[in-house]
C-alpha cells in the first residue's frame, strides 16, 4: 500500500510568501513583488514570528561561544553650573602659574 503524504494547511499568504522569497533569493523579484512581500510580513503575525526566529538563529548560532564581556565605560557625570565655574578658575590659575616671566612683560 502506498504511503500518502499528510496534507498541510496553508493560507494564501503563506503560499505567496514562499513564492516571493524564492524569487527574492534568485534575484529576479521586482519592486512590486518585494513591496508585496514586505506587506505580507508586516500583516501576518505567524510569518513575522517565523522570520524573527530565523533571524535570531542566524545571528546567534548555538555552536558559537557566548560573546565576551563587552567593555563598559564609566557613566559620564554631567557638570553642574558650579562645577563649570570651578573648572574655569582652576584652568585660569593653573595656566597663569605656568607662564614664564618673560612672556608676561
Amino acid at each position: 500500500m502506498k504511503q500518502r503524504k499528510y496534507l498541510e494547511r496553508r493560507t494564501f499568504n503563506q503560499d505567496r510568501f514562499d513564492i516571493l522569497i524564492k524569487r527574492q533569493k534568485r534575484g529576479v523579484a521586482t519592486f512590486n513583488e518585494l513591496t508585496e512581500l514586505d506587506a505580507i510580513v508586516n500583516r501576518d503575525p505567524d510569518i513575522r514570528e517565523s522570520i524573527l526566529e530565523e533571524m535570531q538563529a542566524v545571528n546567534n548560532p548555538p555552536d558559537e561561544p557566548e560573546q565576551k564581556e563587552i567593555l563598559q565605560f564609566p557613566p559620564v557625570k554631567t557638570q553642574t553650573w558650579l562645577d563649570k565655574v570651578a573648572a574655569f578658575f582652576k584652568r585660569l590659575f593653573t595656566t597663569m602659574d605656568d607662564a614664564s616671566p618673560a612672556l608676561l612683560s
